[in-house]
């Protein structure tokens, strides 16, 4: 079907990425490799880039720490960031220009978690190892020099349906508060059945029938797709009861088979007594944001870093937060 792309992205929208089979993970892994490794690298002289190893469920998990190579002097905020990539694909390094970005812009310190993927690793593999990143995060606050009162969780895509699951198992085993969720075009709903994801069927970045492969290579053998005992740590949107969750900031595109649920989950939060700030922007679709000089991709940066900065600095009772 025809779709009203925003012109800045529609050049894009057919071949952005490779076309591939995301059942076949090995190519699928490597395509997403080299389209990053042909991306602008490197890092500023003003960020600190460190890879470690922390203690996982399962073994070590390897994290990248981005940090401002100069401090001023307080304890910094910090997010735990995961990458997207449909549970199936991806690394950690499609957080590096967004995270350098935050480090030298804002003084943030970020760790990105390079979790176990599908189908090898299915659920609840991916999950635990993020939320381990948020545990050694907060436990090694001094070490890190952050603050562990502002401490975020956040992510894109599949990384948004995580972040939101590491923010619902925070709350359930009493772990790390959480000044924020950044749910970025999250994955949240294993059950397909939304408007958006029953409409586009042939977008570019997702569609339905790549969702309908990540949902059956992340649940594996233990869970089938849209069957009633799914846990909500897999699929948040099956939540239930969202009170006492973190504020969250959901970010949605138009012509993405992901939307709806997006919406819908910001809802659910809305109405369970979480403030949420909600952005949809018109003519994208999912990805987009990898087109890095379209207006529409800078004005989704700016909107991210102005909901982070209310995050990590919030304004007394009665006063306004300036941009």
């Amino acid at each position: 079907m025809p779709y009203n792309f925003d012109p800045e992205l529609a050049p894009f929208a057919v071949d952005l990425l490779p076309e591939h089979d995301l059942r076949d993970t090995v190519t699928s892994r490597e395509v997403l490799k080299e389209f990053f490794s042909s991306m602008p690298n490197g890092f500023p002289d003003t960020v600190v880039v460190e890879d470690r190893e922390i203690p996982g469920p399962a073994g070590p998990v390897r994290v990248r720490v981005y940090a401002p190579r100069e401090r001023a002097g307080e304890a910094a905020p910090a997010m735990v960031f995961i990458h997207g990539g449909g549970f199936i694909v991806g690394q950690v390094e499609m957080g590096d220009a967004l995270l350098s970005s935050l480090a030298e812009n804002m003084g943030v310190v970020s760790v990105s978690v390079d979790y176990r993927l599908a189908p090898e690793n299915p659920y609840p593999a991916g999950v635990e190892d993020c939320y381990a990143a948020l545990v050694w995060t907060a436990e090694h606050a001094d070490e890190l020099g952050i603050d562990p009162s502002r401490i975020a969780v956040g992510g894109e895509s599949a990384g948004g349906g995580l972040s939101a699951a590491v923010a619902l198992l925070a709350r359930d085993r009493g772990g790390p508060a959480l000044c924020l969720q950044y749910l970025g075009i999250p994955e949240l709903d294993d059950r397909l059945e939304t408007t958006s994801m029953r409409r586009f069927v042939d977008t570019p970045g997702w569609s339905r029938d790549k969702a309908e492969i990540s949902w059956d290579f992340y649940l594996g053998e233990a869970h089938r797709p849209g069957d009633a005992d799914v846990p909500i740590y897999a699929a948040p949107s099956r939540a239930e009861d969202l009170s006492g969750l973190p504020p969250a900031y959901v970010v949605v595109c138009e012509f993405d088979p992901l939307r709806d649920e997006g919406l819908a989950y910001a809802s659910k939060l809305v109405q369970a007594g979480v403030p949420v700030g909600l952005q949809m922007y018109p003519g994208t679709f999912h990805g987009c944001s990898w087109v890095p000089d379209a207006q529409v991709s800078r004005r989704m940066q700016d909107d991210l870093v102005y909901a982070l900065r209310r995050a990590f600095h919030p304004a007394p009772a009665g006063s306004q937060v300036s941009a």
